[in-house]
This record gives C-alpha cells, structure tokens and sequence, in this order.
C-alpha cells in the first residue's frame, strides 16, 4: 500500500512540475489531455482568465460506437481529431500540450498526431 501512495504521490508531483512551467508561458491556451480506466478526455484550458475553451471526452455519443473501445489508440486518434475540428471553429490554433505528468507515449502520441493533423500547432 505504501509503494502504491508513493507512485500517486510522484505522478502529482511530475504533473505540477509541468504545468507550473506552462503557465509561467501564459500566451497560448493549455491542451489538457487525461486518461482515466475507461475513458479518455481532453480541454483546452485559458489560464490567464481561468475557463475552458474547448473540451471533448468518449464519454460523448458520437465514440459510442458497439463493439468498439473507449480507451484504445484508436479512440485517442478520433478524439484529438475531434478536438482539433472544435479549436478550429473556435479560432484556437496554437497550445501547448499538458501531459499531465504522463510520458509522451502510446495513447497520448497517437492523441497529440491527431490533434495536429486536425491543424492544431504545438
């Protein structure tokens, strides 16, 4: 049980590293992307006034598809397509990707190309 609150307690501890150096470059909205173990979601993040622009989870209708998981690399490609196609009718077009203390890796990857391929700069 110990080892299990250690690992919580320094996966906190890498994220607030890192979103405490993305703030401090406050010009560019935050891409905030989480995974939890059924779910993925994602938001777009304004710091400086403290709201969300954009947000987009596969809890939502359009990822229910049967048969078809919600928290594979093929629902983190569609899902940072989707958040693209809504930052760009919002007119957001550059971010910078908040990891959320989680290496750039698997499901986060494939989320980060689909976002840029929907014309999303970071």
């Amino acid at each position: 049980m110990i080892n299990k609150l250690k690992k919580v307690a320094a996966k906190h501890r890498r994220a607030e590293r890192s979103r405490f150096k993305l703030r401090q470059n406050g010009e560019r909205p935050r891409l905030v992307f989480n995974k939890s173990n059924r779910y993925l979601s994602c938001q777009i993040v304004d710091d400086s006034k403290g709201i969300t622009l954009v947000s987009a989870t596969t809890l939502e209708n359009e990822f229910a598809s049967a048969g078809k998981s919600r928290k594979d690399i093929e629902a983190a490609k569609a899902l940072g397509k989707a958040i693209g196609q809504r930052a760009s009718s919002k007119g957001v077009k550059t971010v910078m990707l908040d990891r959320s203390g989680m290496i750039y890796h698997g499901r986060i990857a494939a989320f980060a190309d689909a976002a840029r391929e929907a014309g999303l700069e970071f």
